[in-house]
């Protein structure tokens, strides 16, 4: 009974870890039925992230630039009526007309640190970049938040958008595994708004975690611990990269890892496992926005033969880009080549067909994190 407990519970963890998350609008309450004000405030209470020990100058640089502000939510997301909503922004340096502000969206259980190359590479293009961490991860508030559900990670987001960009602003949103299924969701929800998607190794095609929302939560908090372990988060580096020397290095694990130190982060993705995920494959035929589908052609995670050309067949105004020698982390391993596909796309498909002001729609853009059976199968190892 034992030995059955430990594969059922490794077989959750692989539906956990694999990116395979989205988000249900249907749940989702928005800031305009819900009566929140479109306003938001300095956190005073946050505190940069600690790069005490890391040598990369881009994830220095990235850390410092990062601030908090509280925007506004329903109570039932918090008593208080607010949340911390961490975020990275690059400021363009000669702001490119008929190009419009960029949102990166991080994925399952980062944070805005993972756009670190990527983020100043498109501000220098003329684009204002902003890295938004998603409620529960990254370093947002996690001190005073009712539910870390996947329908309060939406509506915070959305009250960062208005909070930050404007109220009813064009966008186009994007995003990589769990990124991509939060993008597919949020380009759903808000599909007068979106001007357009970008899907980078995303996940679509796959629905909620399983039968780990079901799990007791001492069951849950004992996959959580293993979810933070530095074997796991190994492992998971290597599963990352196809030039593994030059990447899946110590240190790129350790920023990986920083947000999971935090207190309070454990509870946040209980919290978030219980609720039961997000949901987005009955939503990818439904997005009419021009949509660039980004793939690492060496990707070990999500086999870019099955589910990017999945994504162009299913969506009616979707083109593929393969990016050479690249795992399933474009934007760590080839930010240059990444952040070239990105300006050409906001520059011509979604900049030509929105017009060519100087003001243009933002963009949100959203990169997942890593996960597949083979960490399941490490996490089964370190229960035994």
């Amino acid at each position: 009974q034992r030995s059955n407990m430990r594969l059922g519970y490794c077989l959750s963890l692989a539906t956990l870890l694999a990116p395979s998350y989205a988000f249900v609008p249907s749940q989702v309450p928005s800031s305009s039925s819900t009566g929140l004000k479109s306003t938001a405030m300095p956190d005073l209470t946050f505190t940069n992230p600690d790069t005490t020990g890391i040598e990369e100058q881009a994830c220095i640089d990235a850390a410092n630039k990062m601030k908090r502000i509280a925007v506004p939510v329903s109570p039932e997301v918090s008593s208080d009526g607010s949340v911390g909503i961490s975020y990275i922004e690059w400021k363009a340096e000669k702001p490119k007309a008929g190009c419009p502000p960029l949102i990166l969206i991080h994925g399952f259980d980062s944070s805005g640190l993972e756009y670190r190359r990527l983020g100043p590479k498109l501000a220098a293009k003329g684009i204002d970049t902003y890295a938004v961490d998603i409620l529960g991860w990254g370093f947002t508030q996690l001190e005073g938040v009712d539910s870390f559900s996947a329908a309060a990670k939406v509506e915070a987001l959305g009250s960062f958008v208005e909070s930050v960009v404007g109220k009813d602003s064009k966008f186009c949103i994007a995003g990589a595994s769990l990124g991509g299924a939060s993008a597919i969701e949020f380009a759903a929800l808000k599909k007068s708004d979106c001007a357009g998607l970008v899907l980078i190794d995303a996940q679509g095609f796959v629905d909620g975690i399983g039968p780990m929302a079901a799990m007791p939560t001492p069951l849950a908090k004992l996959g959580v611990g293993v979810l933070r372990s530095i074997p796991l988060r190994n492992s998971a580096n290597q599963m990352s990269y196809f030039d593994k020397d030059t990447f899946a290095t110590e240190e790129a694990q350790v920023i990986g890892r920083l947000h999971c130190l935090r207190d309070g982060w454990d509870d946040a993705m209980v919290s978030y496992m219980q609720s039961g995920g997000f949901y987005p494959s009955k939503k990818v035929p439904t997005i009419e926005s021009p949509t660039l589908v980004l793939w690492g052609r060496q990707d070990g995670i999500l086999d870019g033969e099955e589910f990017a050309n999945k994504f162009v067949d299913e969506m009616p105004n979707a083109s593929l880009k393969w990016i050479e020698e690249c795992g399933h982390v474009p934007h760590l391993e080839q930010p240059d080549e990444t952040a070239e596909a990105v300006f050409s796309f906001l520059t011509s498909e979604v900049g030509a067909s929105e017009g060519n002001s100087e003001d243009g729609p933002p963009y949100i853009l959203g990169a997942g994190f890593i996960g597949t059976l083979a960490l399941a199968q490490l996490a089964g190892a370190i229960l035994q």
